[in-house]
Protein backbone atom coordinates (compact mmCIF):
# COMPACT_ATOMS: atom_id res chain seq x y z
CA UNK A 1 0.00 0.00 0.00
CA UNK A 2 1.21 3.49 -1.23
CA UNK A 3 1.14 6.67 0.89
CA UNK A 4 0.77 10.42 -0.01
CA UNK A 5 0.68 13.27 2.52
CA UNK A 6 0.19 16.99 0.80
CA UNK A 7 1.15 19.65 2.29
CA UNK A 8 1.73 23.43 1.88
CA UNK A 9 3.91 26.65 2.52
CA UNK A 10 2.91 29.95 1.91
CA UNK A 11 -0.07 29.18 -0.26
CA UNK A 12 -3.46 28.16 1.32
CA UNK A 13 -4.49 24.37 1.03
CA UNK A 14 -6.17 23.83 -2.14
CA UNK A 15 -9.65 22.31 -1.80
CA UNK A 16 -8.76 19.43 -4.44
CA UNK A 17 -5.85 18.05 -2.38
CA UNK A 18 -7.57 14.79 -1.30
CA UNK A 19 -7.92 14.49 -5.60
CA UNK A 20 -4.02 15.07 -5.74
CA UNK A 21 -3.64 12.01 -2.71
CA UNK A 22 -5.90 9.66 -5.12
CA UNK A 23 -4.32 10.70 -8.26
CA UNK A 24 -0.44 9.92 -6.76
CA UNK A 25 -1.84 6.44 -6.04
CA UNK A 26 -3.08 5.90 -9.32
CA UNK A 27 0.34 7.21 -10.79
CA UNK A 28 2.69 4.95 -8.64
CA UNK A 29 -0.30 1.81 -9.30
CA UNK A 30 0.81 2.56 -13.22
CA UNK A 31 4.47 2.79 -12.41
CA UNK A 32 4.10 -0.17 -10.38
CA UNK A 33 5.61 1.16 -6.92
CA UNK A 34 4.32 -0.28 -3.65
CA UNK A 35 5.19 0.78 -0.29
CA UNK A 36 5.95 4.19 -1.07
CA UNK A 37 5.55 7.16 1.17
CA UNK A 38 5.83 9.94 -0.90
CA UNK A 39 5.03 13.57 -0.20
CA UNK A 40 3.68 16.86 -2.22
CA UNK A 41 4.17 20.18 -0.86
CA UNK A 42 2.46 23.42 -2.61
CA UNK A 43 3.76 26.41 -2.89
CA UNK A 44 3.94 30.06 -3.99
CA UNK A 45 7.27 31.34 -6.31
CA UNK A 46 9.11 32.95 -3.69
CA UNK A 47 9.65 29.44 -1.45
CA UNK A 48 10.37 27.11 -4.74
CA UNK A 49 12.86 30.30 -5.84
CA UNK A 50 14.76 29.99 -2.49
CA UNK A 51 14.70 26.25 -2.85
CA UNK A 52 15.67 26.38 -6.14
CA UNK A 53 18.79 29.12 -5.46
CA UNK A 54 19.84 27.04 -2.66
CA UNK A 55 20.14 23.03 -4.24
CA UNK A 56 20.36 24.27 -7.89
CA UNK A 57 21.99 27.66 -7.79
CA UNK A 58 19.95 28.45 -10.05
CA UNK A 59 18.12 31.91 -8.75
CA UNK A 60 14.68 31.50 -10.43
CA UNK A 61 11.02 30.48 -9.74
CA UNK A 62 10.38 27.22 -11.30
CA UNK A 63 7.52 25.09 -11.63
CA UNK A 64 8.74 21.72 -9.85
CA UNK A 65 11.28 20.75 -7.76
CA UNK A 66 11.97 16.91 -6.61
CA UNK A 67 13.93 16.29 -3.67
CA UNK A 68 15.41 12.69 -3.66
CA UNK A 69 15.93 10.83 -0.27
CA UNK A 70 15.64 7.10 -1.60
CA UNK A 71 15.48 5.52 2.25
CA UNK A 72 13.86 1.94 3.10
CA UNK A 73 12.47 2.02 6.61
CA UNK A 74 10.66 -0.43 8.93
CA UNK A 75 7.38 0.63 10.16
CA UNK A 76 5.11 -2.15 12.15
CA UNK A 77 7.08 -4.74 10.81
CA UNK A 78 6.88 -3.64 7.06
CA UNK A 79 9.52 -1.87 4.77
CA UNK A 80 8.87 1.57 3.33
CA UNK A 81 10.14 3.45 0.81
CA UNK A 82 10.79 6.78 1.17
CA UNK A 83 11.57 8.38 -2.12
CA UNK A 84 11.88 11.76 -0.99
CA UNK A 85 9.54 15.04 -1.55
CA UNK A 86 7.92 16.89 -4.95
CA UNK A 87 7.46 20.93 -4.78
CA UNK A 88 4.97 22.72 -6.91
CA UNK A 89 4.81 26.41 -7.58
CA UNK A 90 1.58 26.86 -8.19
CA UNK A 91 1.73 30.55 -9.41
CA UNK A 92 4.47 28.41 -11.74
CA UNK A 93 1.81 25.90 -12.61
CA UNK A 94 -0.70 28.47 -13.57
CA UNK A 95 1.71 30.27 -15.46
CA UNK A 96 2.62 27.56 -17.57
CA UNK A 97 -0.91 26.86 -18.25
CA UNK A 98 -2.17 29.54 -19.89
CA UNK A 99 1.57 29.86 -21.95
CA UNK A 100 1.06 26.05 -23.10
CA UNK A 101 -2.46 26.67 -23.29
CA UNK A 102 -3.58 23.51 -21.27
CA UNK A 103 -5.76 23.34 -18.15
CA UNK A 104 -4.30 23.93 -14.40
CA UNK A 105 -5.51 20.24 -14.28
CA UNK A 106 -3.79 19.01 -16.91
CA UNK A 107 -0.23 20.86 -15.60
CA UNK A 108 -0.53 19.85 -12.48
CA UNK A 109 -1.29 16.08 -13.12
CA UNK A 110 1.81 16.61 -15.96
CA UNK A 111 4.13 18.47 -13.27
CA UNK A 112 3.05 15.48 -10.46
CA UNK A 113 4.21 12.44 -12.94
CA UNK A 114 7.22 14.65 -13.60
CA UNK A 115 8.16 15.16 -9.84
CA UNK A 116 7.51 11.32 -9.07
CA UNK A 117 9.47 9.82 -12.41
CA UNK A 118 12.53 11.70 -10.57
CA UNK A 119 11.99 10.44 -7.61
CA UNK A 120 11.82 6.75 -9.43
CA UNK A 121 15.58 7.87 -10.94
CA UNK A 122 14.78 9.11 -14.41
CA UNK A 123 16.17 12.32 -15.54
CA UNK A 124 16.33 14.24 -18.81
CA UNK A 125 19.30 16.45 -20.26
CA UNK A 126 16.32 18.50 -22.27
CA UNK A 127 13.21 19.42 -22.43
CA UNK A 128 12.94 17.52 -25.81
CA UNK A 129 10.35 15.10 -26.71
CA UNK A 130 13.18 12.72 -27.86
CA UNK A 131 13.81 12.35 -23.84
CA UNK A 132 13.18 9.20 -22.18
CA UNK A 133 11.78 10.57 -18.99
CA UNK A 134 9.21 12.93 -21.36
CA UNK A 135 8.22 10.35 -23.42
CA UNK A 136 7.17 8.22 -20.00
CA UNK A 137 5.57 11.10 -18.49
CA UNK A 138 3.39 11.38 -21.57
CA UNK A 139 2.00 8.23 -21.77
CA UNK A 140 1.60 7.95 -17.54
CA UNK A 141 -0.80 11.15 -18.66
CA UNK A 142 -2.02 10.07 -21.21
CA UNK A 143 -3.05 6.63 -19.84
CA UNK A 144 -4.38 8.75 -16.43
CA UNK A 145 -6.68 11.38 -18.99
CA UNK A 146 -9.53 10.43 -17.30
CA UNK A 147 -8.50 11.51 -14.41
CA UNK A 148 -9.71 15.08 -12.81
CA UNK A 149 -7.85 16.78 -9.82
CA UNK A 150 -9.13 20.24 -10.23
CA UNK A 151 -12.94 20.14 -10.97
CA UNK A 152 -14.79 23.25 -12.81
CA UNK A 153 -16.25 24.11 -9.91
CA UNK A 154 -13.60 24.16 -7.42
CA UNK A 155 -11.66 26.51 -9.54
CA UNK A 156 -7.27 26.99 -9.57
CA UNK A 157 -7.00 28.47 -5.80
Amino acid sequence: MNRVEVHVEDVPLPPWTAAVERFMLRVLKELKRNHWDLSVLFCGDAYIRSLNARFRHKDEATDVLSFTLGETIEEGGERRYVPGDIIISLETLGENARYFQVSEDEELRRLLIHGTLHLDGWDHGTNGADEPMLQVQERLLTALAGERIILPEEGFS
